[in-house]
C-alpha cells in the first residue's frame, strides 16, 4: 500500500506538471494574438487558453491525489502491513476467502438476457424496456435467493 501511494503521487506530480506545460505552451503558442487587439493583456491570455485540455489535466491531477490520500489513510487504518508489502510472504498469504459462487447457475444467463432487453428497448421501441426491467427483477430475486429452495436450501 505504501508504494501505491506514492505511485499516486507521483502521478499527482506529473500531471499537475504536465497541466502547467500544457497550459504555459498554449499561451506562447497563441502569444501572436495576446499582443493584438484593443484589450488589455490578461484578457486576451484569458480568451486564448485551450480550457478543456488545461481543466482536464487539472482534474486529472486532483483526482489522482484523492487516490493517495485515501489509499495513505486506509494504509493508515489497517494497523500493518498487506502480504503485498512484505517480501517475505508467500502468494496463499494474501490470498483472501472471496466467497462462495455457484457454476451450475443459470441466473446470470436470465440476467445478461434482461440486459439485452432492456437496451434493445432503449434502441428499437421503449414498449420492450418495461419487459426487461421485469425480467430484471425477477433474475435478480433469484439469483439471490437461488439456496433458499430446492436441492440447495439452507
Amino acid at each position: 500500500m505504501r508504494t501505491n501511494t506514492g505511485l499516486w503521487w507521483l502521478l499527482t506530480v506529473f500531471f499537475l506538471l504536465v497541466a502547467v506545460i500544457y497550459t504555459g505552451w498554449n499561451l506562447l503558442s497563441h502569444w501572436d494574438t495576446n499582443l493584438t487587439g484593443g484589450q488589455s493583456y490578461w484578457e486576451t491570455v484569458t480568451l486564448s487558453i485551450e480550457w478543456v485540455g488545461s481543466v482536464a489535466l487539472l482534474f486529472t491531477a486532483l483526482m489522482s491525489a484523492l487516490i493517495a490520500f485515501y489509499i495513505g489513510r486506509v494504509h493508515k487504518a489497517q494497523g500493518g502491513e498487506l502480504p503485498e508489502d512484505i517480501l517475505t510472504s508467500d502468494i496463499d498469504d494474501g490470498d483472501p476467502e472471496v466467497g462462495e459462487f455457484s457454476p451450475w447457475s443459470w441466473w446470470p444467463i436470465v440476467l445478461a438476457f434482461s440486459a439485452a432487453l432492456g437496451m434493445i428497448g432503449l434502441a428499437v421501441g421503449a414498449w420492450m424496456f418495461p419487459i426487461g426491467l421485469a425480467v430484471f427483477a425477477v433474475a435478480i430475486v433469484g439469483w439471490v435467493y437461488e439456496y433458499y429452495r430446492g436441492y440447495f436450501a439452507r
